[in-house]
């Protein structure tokens, strides 16, 4: 493994349809480096289509490239971003103690900015009575609610209410409890966004939504109820569960289906965006690269950061 004289990780972020996880293992290939997902959904088996596992995307020059946090739950299981930050550093040591280069790949800001704060997380147990408190509040509140407080638990990716209630009440619990922050393991990380273009961007959107359809996304989640998930938690993943989830049980029609996830997926890419330049603002030194620059010039810059000292970022 080719050693940094300043980086221990490279994270490689964007928002949906970027073409994020491609860099990362085109980069993991020339750095003989390991990929650990960051998307909150793709840690779920056989949610495939909906996620957006591009299985393809860790085959480099016909060499597979090892990913880690990728189809470790089950359906219907609800991971949280304690037990990610515990998978990550858990994966991030494994790789390092083999000499290979870890990478971070992933568009859930939450996951990204929980493992670079450099503060541990725990558990957060239920609040019934918080939980009972909110429940009559519409998401727009609840969401307003969440951007009213300061602190890293609360602002989350959420299109759901029972998402922004939890996410609510996981930062109550760390307001009553600052004690359990614990300083873990120094990260000394190149950060590197996939910035493409607003109207490129909704295109490749569009036209991935309609190639996974055509693929079968809807047979995806029909097996996954199929086999016992109630349909309740797959909508609570949001996104494509939600809206296939609704349309299989028959509360809308396909071409509203299309149509609602269509925008969802469009306003979701830009909330990761903004959450993306809130990290900045709170220090996060993200280099962007164009997603309509060449993957060879892409790489090459990133290389140059990472093993020449004398380049700045």
């Amino acid at each position: 493994m080719r050693h940094s004289n300043k980086y221990n990780l490279v994270v490689v972020l964007g928002p949906t349809a970027s073409g994020k996880t491609a860099l990362a293992a085109s980069l993991a290939h020339h750095i003989n480096g390991e990929i650990i997902s960051a998307d909150s959904r793709q840690v779920y088996k056989h949610m495939n289509l909906g996620t957006g596992k591009d299985y393809d995307e860790y085959i480099v020059n016909g060499q597979h490239v090892p990913y880690h946090l990728i189809d470790i739950a089950e359906p219907g299981y609800k991971y949280n971003v304690y037990e990610y930050q515990r998978d990550f550093f858990k994966a991030f040591g494994d790789i390092r103690d083999r000499n290979k280069f870890p990478l971070m790949c992933g568009g859930t800001g939450m996951y990204i900015e929980a493992v670079l704060s450099g503060f541990k997380m725990i558990q957060v147990p239920s609040n019934p009575q918080l939980r009972e408190d909110l429940e009559n509040k519409s998401l727009a509140e609840l969401t307003e609610l969440l951007q009213s407080m300061k602190r890293l638990h609360n602002t989350t990716e959420v299109d759901t209410k029972k998402r922004a209630i939890r996410a609510i009440e996981i930062e109550v619990y760390y307001q009553d409890n600052p004690q359990i922050e614990v300083k873990l393991p120094q990260l000394n990380p190149l950060i590197i966004g996939v910035d493409i273009e607003r109207e490129l961007r909704r295109k490749k959107i569009t036209k991935r939504l309609t190639e996974r359809l055509q693929e079968g996304m809807t047979d995806e989640v029909e097996g996954i109820l199929d086999s016992g998930v109630n349909p309740k938690d797959l909508i609570y993943y949001g996104l494509e569960y939600k809206y296939v989830t609704q349309y299989i049980i028959g509360e809308i029609s396909y071409a509203q289906m299309f149509e609602r996830l269509n925008i969802a997926i469009h306003q979701f890419a830009k909330r990761q965006m903004t959450w993306f330049r809130k990290m900045e603002r709170s220090g996060f030194n993200i280099q962007w690269l164009s997603a309509e620059s060449s993957l060879e010039s892409r790489l090459q810059k990133i290389e140059d950061l990472l093993f020449n000292s004398s380049l700045s970022v």
